[in-house]
C-alpha cells in the first residue's frame, strides 16, 4: 500500500492546504468511472490533454497536486473516486502584460488599481502571471490580497482589492448590498438619426450560449442600468452607464438591448472572430464610490485611461 505524507492545513475547513491559496488553485473531483484509470495522473491527463503526463508529473514532484485534506498526489498516487483534486495553475511560457497596472490608491486595508484592456482581474485560462491579482500579490509579497468585485479582462478601469483577510466581509457587503456607486464610459455606434438619449433597461440575465456569453432569460428581473448618451462626434457616441447591480456582462448585454453594442466587443450582439487589429472593448470603469464601511469615511476613484475616441 502506497505511504502518504500528510500535510496540516488550515484547519477551519474555509480554504485549501498550505501552498494552495485559492485565486492561483484548481480543484477537480474525481469521477466514479466504469474504467477507472490506475493513477490520479492518468486520469489528469486524459481530462486535460493540454497538459502531458511528464508535466503532471512534474507537478507532483514539486508539491503543485494535492488532494483537498492536504495530502500530497504524487506521480503513482492511485486514482481514488470521490476525492478532489487541488492543482496550482501554470501557463508555460506566459506572456507579459501588455501594459501594466497602476495603483491609485493604497492604504492599510486597501489597494485600488486602475486596470489595463486585455489584463484579467484574476488568473484564468492562459493568464496566470499577468493577471491583476498575481501582480498585486507578488508586489506585497502578500496571497491574502483578493479583488472585492471583478472586471472582464477586456474592460479597464478602477478595481479595489482587500489586503487585509479579516476585513474582507465587510467590503464584500458592501457591494452585495449596492453601496458601492459605480459609473463606467462606453463607445458604440449612435449617427445622427438617434433621438433618445436615456434608457433604464431592467431585465433577468442568465447563462447563454456558448457557456461564456450572457443573454435575457424569462424571470424576476435581476440586472439593472442606467444608460445615458452624453455626447456624440459623427457617428460614434460616448454613453455614460451606471450599474445598479453587477451580473455578469452586464453592462455588454444591456448596450446590445438597446441596439448599441460596444465598440470591440467579441461576444455581443453575437460572438465574433477577434482580429490582433481589432479594437479592445471600448468600456471604462471609470469610477467607484462608497462610504468605508469601517471608518466611515467617503472614497471615491476614477480611472486615468481613456477610450479610443475621446481623452
Amino acid at each position: 500500500m502506497e505511504r502518504h505524507t500528510h500535510i496540516p492545513h488550515r484547519g477551519d475547513g474555509t480554504g485549501p492546504p498550505d501552498g494552495f491559496d485559492r485565486p492561483l488553485t484548481s480543484r477537480v473531483r474525481l469521477p466514479y468511472l466504469a474504467v477507472r484509470p490506475v493513477t490520479v495522473v492518468d486520469y489528469l491527463t486524459a481530462r486535460f490533454p493540454h497538459v502531458s503526463a511528464a508535466a503532471w508529473t512534474s507537478r507532483c514532484l514539486g508539491n503543485r497536486v494535492a488532494f483537498d485534506d492536504g495530502t500530497r498526489v504524487r506521480p503513482d498516487t492511485p486514482y481514488l473516486p470521490g476525492r478532489t483534486v487541488l492543482y496550482r495553475r501554470e501557463v508555460p511560457n506566459e506572456d507579459d502584460a501588455p501594459e501594466p497596472e497602476i495603483i491609485l490608491w493604497e492604504g492599510d486595508d486597501l489597494i485600488v488599481a486602475d486596470k489595463p484592456h486585455g489584463m484579467p482581474v484574476t488568473p484564468a485560462g492562459l493568464y496566470v502571471q499577468r493577471s491583476l491579482l498575481v501582480r498585486l500579490q507578488e508586489g506585497a509579497n502578500s496571497t491574502d490580497i483578493v479583488p472585492a468585485h471583478r472586471l472582464d479582462r477586456e474592460t479597464a478601469g478602477v478595481v479595489l482589492f482587500i489586503k487585509n483577510a479579516t476585513k474582507r466581509a465587510a467590503y464584500h457587503q458592501i457591494f452585495a448590498t449596492g453601496c458601492v456607486e459605480r459609473e463606467y464610459l462606453a463607445l458604440a455606434r449612435a449617427d445622427a438619426s438617434v433621438t433618445q438619449t436615456r434608457w433604464r433597461v431592467e431585465n433577468r440575465i442568465g447563462p447563454s450560449t456558448p457557456w461564456f456569453r450572457q443573454q435575457v432569460v424569462e424571470g424576476r428581473p435581476n440586472a439593472v442600468s442606467e444608460i445615458e448618451l452624453i455626447r456624440r462626434t459623427e457617428d460614434i457616441g460616448l454613453f455614460r452607464i451606471r450599474p445598479q447591480t453587477g451580473r455578469k456582462h452586464q453592462i455588454r448585454v444591456h448596450m446590445s438591448v438597446i441596439g448599441f453594442p460596444i465598440l470591440g466587443d467579441p461576444l455581443y450582439p453575437e460572438p465574433t472572430e477577434r482580429t490582433s487589429r481589432q479594437l479592445p472593448l471600448q468600456l471604462l470603469a471609470r469610477s467607484l464610490s462608497f462610504t468605508d464601511p469601517l471608518s466611515g469615511v467617503g472614497r471615491a476613484f476614477r480611472s486615468g485611461r481613456a477610450l479610443a475616441a475621446w481623452g
